[in-house]
């Protein structure tokens, strides 16, 4: 895949002095540092002082073997075995190491915790994505007061941030390979445990790797992303439609429903920040799909600090077909023996609800995993300043494709005991497939119709 060098502009707009300093791009010689003293991606290549953090030696770079190429990801680390388990009676022993939403968990139920294993920096990109980040980090510029990007290749536009909001931009934009689809299934548990699994074909697709992309000419589209629900069978055939913009007030992101009940297309406006989730049961917002996306600018960000935290990381026994998925979702949360966690350093940012906007949650507290720049822990906090839901993003790598993203990301509601986890795999076939080509024909709103046809 070429990287296309994208260049998204407002027409004349005018920046603040506060926001131009802070947005100030990075010098050839702060940039220099990516590859030697920071990894590629800017992270800190050395490991930390006491060794529990290991030197980043570019990730995961051989392929386990029994790996069959079939989008089936095997554990590489199947020998692995926890170096000990957090608990609510040792919480306190590890509590500058865990977000308070993990300690809020702890706290709420008994049977909750987190096993810590050796860590792995396995997370890794292609080289291109290197090469585009190493560019960006001179080159790419905050516009449209935070809203926008100039000058920007398909990678990490701030490998060497400044302030929250580049952090963030990081996430939001980062590389997740060029076409994807994939098979995944939803659940949302009652408190007892009781479940039924929402399946969904997903198909994303940059804008890059269209077979036409030279001829849709929309250089404020970053991909586009089509989802067919395909069971159960009372919403089957239903399919949104995004075209993902990246300024998102200079443009809203475009989106369509298809409903196969009514056979109609519409217009689908709610599908931005905390409009209700697909067959979410009202546990997600559309703002909290892949952790977090959309447009930024109805929250103040703030660059809290770099830690060292326990996040979840190399996740692969949460894909395992040697489970079910009723051995995966329990009651109140996610079998945690199946879940690993690991020592990362991650960047911590503060997003609190600007004065006159308007979102169900007041305040958001991120924790970035510096290797991926993927979001791996978000607290999430009500207008009464109470912390509400806990977002989890259960991290792995597709080592075939150099991907770093989510094996299975879970939201846990504090105050209705439910929670919602989305990326199920263990039972479906082949689940990934990076080996397909779309053309923009392909995400049309008429090719909705088609997508959903019974």
């Amino acid at each position: 895949m070429n990287i296309r060098k994208k260049i998204i502009a407002s027409g004349v707009i005018l920046l603040s002095i506060a926001v131009s300093n802070a947005n100030a791009k990075v010098t050839a010689e702060e940039a220099a540092k990516l590859g030697g003293e920071l990894t590629p991606m800017g992270a800190e290549k050395a490991g930390n002082a006491s060794g529990t953090i290991p030197e980043w030696t570019g990730g995961i770079q051989k392929i386990p073997a029994g790996y069959q190429n079939d989008g089936v990801y095997i554990n590489p680390f199947p020998d692995d075995k926890p170096l000990f388990t957090i608990t609510k009676a040792n919480m306190g022993e590890h509590a500058d190491k865990l977000t308070e939403g993990q300690k809020a968990m702890l706290n709420k139920y008994a049977d909750y915790k987190i096993p810590v294993y050796q860590s792995r920096r396995t997370a890794l990109y292609p080289q291109k994505v290197y090469d585009a980040a190493k560019k960006n980090a001179t080159a790419t510029e905050l516009i449209s007061n935070g809203n926008g990007l100039a000058n920007f290749e398909e990678a990490t536009p701030f490998p060497i941030p400044k302030n929250g909001l580049e952090v963030i931009w990081n996430h939001i934009v980062r590389y997740r390979g060029g076409s994807l689809a994939r098979t995944i299934g939803q659940a949302t548990p009652m408190p007892n445990g009781d479940f039924s699994v929402v399946k969904f074909k997903d198909e994303l697709t940059w804008l890059s790797t269209l077979t036409d992309a030279k001829e849709a000419n929309d250089d404020n589209v970053l991909f586009y992303f089509k989802q067919v629900i395909v069971a159960p069978s009372r919403l089957a055939g239903n399919v949104l439609l995004v075209h993902e913009t990246i300024d998102q007030v200079k443009e809203p992101r475009r989106a369509w429903v298809y409903n196969a009940g009514q056979r109609r297309v519409r217009r689908a406006p709610q599908v931005a920040y905390d409009g209700p989730g697909t067959a979410s049961d009202g546990l997600r917002t559309s703002d909290n799909f892949d952790m977090y996306n959309g447009a930024p600018d109805r929250y103040n960000w703030k660059l809290v600090d770099k830690k060292e935290m326990y996040i979840p990381y190399n996740s692969y026994k949460l894909l395992s077909k040697d489970y079910k998925y009723e051995d995966v979702i329990k009651a109140g949360h996610i079998n945690q023996d199946l879940t690993r966690y690991e020592l990362h350093r991650v960047w911590v940012v503060e997003a609190t609800l600007k004065e006159g906007e308007r979102h169900i949650y007041a305040k958001r507290v991120f924790y970035i995993d510096e290797d991926s720049w993927g979001a791996s822990e978000i607290d999430h906090y009500d207008g009464r300043g109470e912390l509400w839901r806990v977002a989890e993003a259960h991290n792995f790598v597709f080592y075939d494709q150099k991907i770093p993203w989510y094996a299975l990301e879970v939201l846990y509601d504090l105050q209705s005991a439910r929670y919602l986890a989305f990326g199920l795999v263990n039972e479906a076939n082949a689940p990934y497939d990076f080996n397909y080509e779309r053309s923009l024909r392909d995400f049309t709103p008429a090719a909705l119709r088609r997508s959903g046809s019974r």
